[in-house]
């Protein structure tokens, strides 16, 4: 077992990565949290991993209480709160009880959300179960739902007190949710590290079979690069903004389907291309190194290309809605070359003839 420190002062954190941790839960929580804890999950990841997790937990003096969503981004909700809220009540739930995150993004950012708001705040742990939630979502506390008009606008910024990174669950994992999870990995490698997008380029197919050693080398090194990102930036005011690099054109895509036809990684993969077509016509990146980003996520494979839900003028007005909008301009993450990035303004007018 690898670990990780994310250095945020009193709000501090261990990512432990490796084989067969989620047995080792219950050993590694604080003894200074209340017995009392409530277990969040999906319908696919507790059929898999619940009852070993919660066997963990109770073997170890907690008392659990589990509640299972359903699959997918629709239960990123209010009206699912509501009822996660009414389980922590019947629970008697108090301020040192802990909400634990077992699942992918979606079941993270809904039980973060949980823990962020419920009695202003209770522990919260993540165990990240998808490619995705391990390298991305599940480090740096955002927690949120989804609104019909926005995604994750309804949310706060809200650590968690331990992240435990278990790689031996990937081998459950729905091929098209690991392919949909490597779009945030090789977006590290676009935005951050040159190193590990040529490492990508060289093993790609070893890390989609999930060998072992590379597979634990890269979720690791997305990992320190998030931490590092988020001990400079932890509300994102600055830097912090680079991680959203595809998510502008992404959340739109999502959205224009209604969060149903394609997943976030894919999303994001369609808006990373486009985010590099759009550096390639501001002249700030060159065509061969877009040539070389979209080579790489085909590879996956990812589709790259704008989908047939796609309208230009409703993907502006979403994107005018987003969190990274202000007054008429849209905050675009944009490629100068591999393993850099810049934040660029662009105004609704221009981003239209762009598009």
């Amino acid at each position: 077992m690898k670990t990780l420190r994310v250095g945020l002062e009193d709000r501090g954190y261990n990512i432990h990565i490796g084989h067969d941790l989620l047995g080792q839960l219950g050993q590694l929580l604080p003894r200074k949290y209340s017995t009392a804890c409530l277990l969040i999950t999906d319908e696919n990841v507790d059929k898999l991993y619940g009852k070993e997790v919660e066997k963990s937990l109770t073997n170890h003096g907690f008392h659990v209480a589990k509640a299972v969503v359903a699959a997918g981004e629709t239960s990123k909700s209010l009206e699912t709160a509501a009822r996660l809220y009414d389980c922590a009540f019947d629970h008697k739930m108090d301020r040192k009880s802990p909400i634990i995150a077992l699942g992918g993004g979606v079941v993270g950012d809904l039980a973060g959300f949980i823990a962020a708001t419920y009695m202003r705040g209770v522990p919260f742990i993540q165990i990240p179960t998808s490619l995705l939630a391990q390298v991305d979502s599940s480090v740096g506390g955002k927690v949120a739902v989804n609104h019909p008009r926005g995604k994750n606008i309804i949310g706060a910024f809200y650590q968690p007190q331990l992240v435990l990174i278990d790689l031996s669950v990937l081998k459950t994992l729905p091929p098209r949710e690991l392919r949909a999870g490597m779009a945030e990995v090789i977006k590290y490698g676009i935005i951050w590290d040159k190193d590990l997008f040529s490492f990508l380029e060289r093993n790609l197919a070893q890390l989609l079979s999930l060998e072992a050693q590379i597979i634990e080398e890269v979720v690791y090194r997305c990992c320190d690069i998030k931490a590092v990102v988020v001990e400079q930036d932890e509300k994102e005011a600055n830097v912090r903004a680079v991680l959203n690099f595809g998510h502008t054109v992404g959340h739109a895509v999502e959205a224009l389907g209604n969060y149903e036809l394609k997943k976030h990684g894919e999303a994001v993969a369609v808006g990373m291309a486009v985010a590099g077509k759009i550096s390639v016509a501001k002249g700030l990146f060159d065509e061969l190194q877009l040539e070389r980003m979209k080579r790489l996520l085909t590879r996956v494979p990812l589709d790259v290309s704008l989908p047939p839900e796609w309208e230009k003028d409703k993907g502006i007005e979403l994107m005018l809605q987003d969190k990274k909008a202000s007054q008429g301009k849209i905050n675009f993450i944009l490629p100068e070359e591999i393993g850099k990035v810049r934040i660029e303004e662009i105004s609704a007018s221009e981003l239209h003839n762009l598009l």
